[in-house]
């Protein structure tokens, strides 16, 4: 029997098992989708949740059709060892056979990379409460276009309870569209008039190299809140908040509660976390996985936070297909616009991105390109002066993180910052046949 046979027959099994237990525990299950911010509304979704009810949500990527099932069970993947796959099953059977105590709330990132995999999902994950954070390219490899993409993410919507609720960002056109095909309650959120919780007001600074995080207020059914985000150094996170505090609400929890609550709120590894750096520098580690949306938002909050040299250090942003090259030369064009010192790239398709600058003319001797990360590392480290700021990014594949650890003022601090710190990822070695 071939691998993508076995792999089909535990979808199957592993979907029963699952179904299994939401039948005999009946939890509420909160489903997040997105191109990109998933994981950040979940930790921030769970940290509110948490405070008043027992909740479990996906670790590490268990975001697909395997990964959502084990969830639910309460149990990691068995690998490749026949005896941890039998731990599973027996973790099952206890909670079907005892009276065992079971969550009230789960809340499952759901992930999309291919079409049909929401249908999928919803298939037998009955949702109470669905939420799309955006949509943009990402995945774009097995899309049509983002019209498909939306398409697709917006089926979490379709088999909401009367008694559930839709949470949409009202700025994102493509999710404001669906939202006459949704049949449950819809509560919107972000930064436009129309949206039902809406931020207001923010504030963003740094006072020498030390971020002061984000304040802002939100505006709902005239009462207006203030939010302080002290670990946070994201704008685009300001969505992350207004998703845990739509879904705090839902939950009936108190309003003020909910923004004390988010003080204590931080960024999952990998995603716009401040890092200090060699030569008491600063590294803004976005390396968790790119799009040309996100991309062009850590530039912005580059470009604001630093008041000294900024240095990019970017890989490819992969699963692009046909907007490869128009998203790569997005990212050349605001790198320009923003003025930065240096420009690091590793990777063939970055060879769009560093092509583009040339012909904006942007220095030549900023710009140092690379098919080999530990070269790349080894100059940035040369080039790194006191004071720099610099953004680190990437598509998975690329393992932008291995250049954070190189140039970090405490790569024995890695297992704990740092994105793809388990055995399976750093087993995997890189050469050039990985960025061609």
């Amino acid at each position: 029997m071939n691998k993508e046979k076995m792999l089909k027959i535990l979808q199957k099994i592993l979907r029963f098992m699952a179904k299994a237990i939401i039948n005999k525990y009946q939890p509420v299950i909160v489903g997040i989708t997105g191109s990109v911010g998933k994981t950040s509304a979940k930790e921030a979704i769970f940290l509110v949740l948490s405070s008043k009810f027992k909740v479990w949500k996906n670790e590490k990527n268990c975001n697909n059709e395997i990964g959502i099932p084990l969830t639910i069970i309460g149990s990691e993947t068995g690998g490749r060892s026949i005896f941890k796959w039998c731990g599973v099953f027996l973790k099952w059977l206890s909670f079907i056979v005892l009276p065992r105590q079971y969550p009230e709330i789960l809340v499952l990132e759901m992930g999309v990379d291919h079409p049909g995999d929401m249908e999928y999902l919803v298939g037998f994950i009955p949702l109470t409460v669905g939420i799309i954070t955006n949509i943009s390219g990402s995945h774009l490899e097995y899309f049509k276009n983002v019209d498909h993409i939306a398409r697709e993410k917006g089926k979490i919507m379709n088999k909401l309870p009367e008694h559930g609720l839709a949470i949409l960002n009202a700025d994102d056109e493509r999710i404001v569209a669906l939202k006459d095909k949704i049949k449950a309650p819809i509560i919107s959120f972000g930064f436009s008039d129309e949206a039902h919780i809406k931020a207001v007001y923010q504030t963003f600074g740094s006072e020498g190299m030390e971020p002061k995080g984000i304040n802002f207020k939100i505006s709902y059914e005239g009462k207006t809140i203030p939010v302080r985000l002290p670990h946070i150094i994201a704008e685009h996170l300001i969505y992350t908040a207004l998703i845990a505090i739509t879904t705090g609400i839902y939950f009936k929890i108190n309003l003020v509660e909910i923004a004390g609550i988010l003080e204590n709120f931080s960024s999952p590894p990998g995603r716009m976390n401040l890092i200090p750096g060699i030569k008491n520098s600063k590294i803004i580690d976005d390396t968790y996985n790119a799009s040309p949306k996100s991309t062009l938002v850590a530039l912005d909050v580059l470009d604001k936070l630093s008041k000294k040299r900024k240095i990019v250090v970017l890989g490819d942003m992969l699963e692009l297909g046909e907007e490869t090259e128009k998203g790569h030369k997005e990212v050349a064009e605001k790198i320009f616009r923003i003025k930065t010192d240096l420009f690091f790239a590793v990777g063939k398709r970055m060879e769009i991105t560093v092509k583009r600058l040339m012909e904006l003319k942007y220095p030549a001797d900023k710009i140092f390109y690379f098919d080999d990360l530990n070269l790349l590392g080894r100059k940035l480290q040369e080039e790194i002066r006191e004071g720099d700021v610099i953004l680190v990014k990437g598509s998975q594949g690329m393992r932008m993180e291995k250049i954070v650890e190189e140039i970090m003022a405490e790569p024995l601090k890695a297992k704990d910052v740092l994105c793809r710190q388990n055995k399976e990822w750093l087993k995997i070695t890189l050469n050039k046949d990985n960025f061609v």
